[in-house]
């Protein structure tokens, strides 16, 4: 297939990990668990499977974590993609309400409504809820995709279809601990 020209036109213009919730120097906390995921490595490819709606299942993927820190009342999941060709990163999931008793949650949770009880979603791409997979423009590079998982002392006591404004104002002075993990997605 050749290159989509739109894609190789904006391939220098990126929204920037700088840009990423992770980045707030006011939710900065110290990185003491872990996450990860049994479909992919951190750095490496998302598997096909997950792709968005578009030409995928948009099946969100299987996410694990070691204990969260003592004192963690909830936790949020923010999935952001800072390779955008705009001036922000695109959400691709934002989820509250997580139990910090879980250890993960398996594939498709982020589905809305979730299969996990508690779980409530905020409005991510073009107001909608749950998870939407990658789908970058065709020849614009690989694009990254960055699932942030905050320990909350509180919980912020959001309704669904709040927005990543009213979570990232609810959480501030109040996330205990984080983990990332970092997947990447290519359309050629």
């Amino acid at each position: 297939m050749p290159a989509n020209p739109l894609g190789v036109a904006l391939r220098s213009r990126r929204a920037g990990h700088h840009t990423l919730v992770w980045a707030r120097p006011d939710l900065q906390a110290p990185e003491n668990f872990t996450l990860t995921s049994p479909a992919f490595d951190h750095g490496a490819p998302i598997p096909e499977r997950h792709r968005g709606r578009l030409r995928g299942a948009n099946i969100s993927p299987a996410l694990t974590w070691t204990p969260p820190p003592a004192g963690t009342a909830e936790l949020v999941l923010i999935v952001q993609d800072p390779d955008v060709p705009i001036g922000k990163p695109a959400t691709h999931a934002l989820a509250l309400g997580i139990d910090p008793e879980l250890h993960g949650i398996p594939e498709n949770a982020l589905a809305n409504p979730s299969p996990i009880p508690g779980i409530r979603h905020g409005k991510g791409p073009l107001g909608r809820r749950g998870w939407a997979g990658p789908m970058p423009i065709r020849s614009h590079g690989p694009h990254s995709y960055v699932f942030q998982l905050f320990a909350l002392d509180r919980a912020p006591g959001l309704p669904a279809g709040c927005t990543l404004d009213d979570v990232v104002t609810a959480i501030k002075g109040h996330v205990i601990g984080r983990a990332r993990l970092d997947g990447t997605y290519e359309i050629r």
